[in-house]
């Protein structure tokens, strides 16, 4: 491969695992012109076609399968030579790389990134919040935090404590719905998640089966937020009672425990001084929190 080669691959390798110009260019945070363009040259220096542009999308020739597992070990190679610089350094300075989520960034771990802040001066955060998950294996982020049930990537797995999760209402919603709820929550509502299904299996086998479920919506934040309206019910973390007075645990429901907590990093990046301050200091804080992720189940 030539010095123009390395330069496209990534290109080719994020249109592989996107599908199309405009997902790789997310995934690279650049414009889908750029991607083409580069996936052009690259096709323009081998003298191939790597995919076949169709209706559909973009569909790989067979050269371009052949060229797949190339290119991944060519970025293997490199990714891991810098895990393995970045495991040299012993200095409680730099840059961490840190992902998660929107419903544990805000209330959860914001006031631990701070004492983090004040601990380590000379240690930067670059905090992504989403709901994608970062790869770290393609060292997409550096640590990450996770609410699974389990973790069945190749990193190192740190797993801090079951979270208590139970059905929460706003005062002003249950004050207007519950006197006129029939048996097994009939005339109560539930915001849902992804899509508007009133009827789905989850609520079924739920505490209100007859309750509805209406709207739905990706978003944990809004979900949370219309339910502080007194929009309806929601399934969230115990916590946010005890961070949103407004919202109260829903009567004759309890609180169950869920899936874990989950602090991700490379094996390598353990030997990182910086990273490593870091991962200590959040699993610690983490556990210190326990007994209120858990709070309302014995």
């Amino acid at each position: 491969m030539t010095e123009i080669d390395w330069q496209q691959m990534p290109y080719f390798l994020a249109v592989v695992r996107g599908g199309s110009l405009r997902a790789a260019a997310d995934r690279l945070d650049t414009s889908h012109g750029k991607v083409g363009r580069h996936l052009s040259a690259l096709e323009t220096t081998y003298g191939v076609r790597l995919f076949r542009r169709t209706k559909s999308g973009l569909e790989l020739t067979e050269a371009g399968r052949t060229l797949i597992p190339i290119a991944e070990q060519a970025e293997s190679l490199f990714h891991g030579a810098r895990r393995r610089l970045q495991g040299l350094d012993k200095q409680e300075a730099g840059v961490v790389r840190f992902s998660l989520t929107g419903t544990m960034a805000y209330d959860i771990v914001s006031p631990i990134l701070v004492r983090f802040f004040e601990a380590y001066p000379e240690i930067d955060l670059e905090i992504s919040v989403g709901d994608r998950f970062e790869d770290i294996n393609r060292l997409e982020t550096d640590v990450s935090l996770r609410y699974a049930a389990e973790v069945t990537d190749d990193v190192v797995a740190r797993r801090i404590c079951r979270m208590a999760v139970g059905t929460f209402a706003s005062r002003d919603y249950l004050e207007r719905q519950l006197p006129h709820a029939g048996k097994g929550g009939a005339g109560l509502h539930l915001i849902g998640w992804d899509k508007a299904d009133r009827h789905p299996d989850w609520v079924s086998a739920s505490e209100f089966p007859a309750a509805t479920v209406r709207h739905a919506t990706t978003d944990p934040i809004l979900q949370l937020n219309l339910a502080r309206r007194g929009f309806g019910m929601i399934r969230t973390s115990v916590y946010f009672a005890r961070a949103y007075p407004e919202l109260v645990l829903v009567p004759d429901s309890k609180p169950t425990l869920d899936r874990s907590l989950w602090i991700l990093l490379h094996s390598e990046l353990r030997r990182t001084t910086r990273v490593r301050r870091f991962v200590d200091f959040l699993a610690r804080e983490l556990m210190k929190m326990k007994p209120l992720l858990q709070e309302g189940v014995p």
